[in-house]
């Protein structure tokens, strides 16, 4: 598979609250500037280096052009991409060191599941959303 020609938001699939970032940004990324595909799909495997056997340790991650970015530095680009407010509470964000936004991140995704839940299949996208995603 090539390299898709606009940023890919790779989120897990069964995850509750990364299926309601993905309804969230669906909506604020008026642009069309984003696609999305879950990291239990084809194309993360076409694209991503192998993902861990323990989905508590997964990260959403984002791939453009200038290559993979995972955890609050894959949230911070998406904002980025969305421009407006969230571009810039995006460059605010990175004011943060690092290893502390990305501690918050991890405490987040590790415990996703038992706050938000968990669904049994991968989010199916409608057919106004399906351009959109990748398998």
């Amino acid at each position: 598979m090539d390299s898709p020609q606009k940023p890919v938001v790779f989120f897990d699939g069964v995850c509750a609250m990364c299926n309601g970032l993905v309804n969230f940004l669906l909506k604020a990324d008026r642009q069309q500037r984003l696609l999305f595909a879950p990291l239990q799909g084809p194309t993360a495997q076409q694209l991503l280096p192998p993902l861990s056997d323990k989905s508590a340790e997964w990260s959403m991650l984002y791939v453009d052009a200038d290559g993979v970015r995972d955890k609050s530095d894959a949230a911070l680009a998406v904002g980025r991409q969305l421009g407006g407010i969230w571009s810039l509470l995006s460059m605010l964000a990175r004011l943060v060191p690092r290893f502390i936004r990305d501690a918050v991140y991890r405490f987040i995704a590790r415990n996703r599941y038992s706050w938000f839940g968990k669904k049994d299949a991968c989010r199916i996208p409608t057919p106004e959303e399906r351009e959109r995603f990748l398998p």
